[in-house]
């Protein structure tokens, strides 16, 4: 585990806010050097605590207005039907994310489709016939706030 400064964990809300800003423009936000705030990034990035840089998509503005959250139960257990469902489940592309968890479900699925009835399409036709399905519970999102992260806001700290 690395020991975190106060520019460290401002450079990585910065980073998580808007991962496309330039070393330069961080390091005039934070008041550091171009060089110092690039070192600081890689160091984070040797370190594992960055990993990688992504996009945001807009899933409404692709055509897919409904996300929903599945809770998914196998209805067996062991180890090759944990593998099977795994490996068929990230191959269908509705499905963004795949978390395998701990409770009253063994998988989260967040789930992106065009409306109501093209969901239905995806459960019936792909999820409810994967291997090792048993009961599924699914939640359809409302509105998402997103924050920062553990790191708090920067008017926060």
């Amino acid at each position: 585990m690395m020991d975190l400064d106060d520019h460290d964990r401002a450079l990585l809300r910065a980073l998580s806010l808007d991962a496309t800003q330039t070393a330069g423009a961080l390091g005039r936000r934070l008041g550091l050097s171009q060089p110092a705030t690039w070192r600081r990034i890689r160091r984070l990035e040797e370190a594992g605590i960055l990993r990688g840089r992504r996009v945001e998509l807009d899933h409404a503005a692709l055509g897919f207005g409904v996300t929903v959250f599945l809770g998914v139960k196998l209805a067996t257990k062991g180890r090759v039907s944990l593998e099977d469902f795994e490996r068929a489940v990230t191959a269908i592309p509705e499905v963004q994310v795949v978390q395998h968890v701990l409770g009253l479900f063994d998988y989260r699925l967040r789930v992106v489709a065009r409306d109501i009835a093209d969901f239905e399409r995806v459960l019936r036709r792909r999820i409810m016939t994967l291997p090792g399905v048993g009961q599924v519970e699914a939640n359809v999102l409302l509105t998402q706030e997103t924050r920062p992260g553990p790191l708090g806001s920067a008017e926060a700290r």
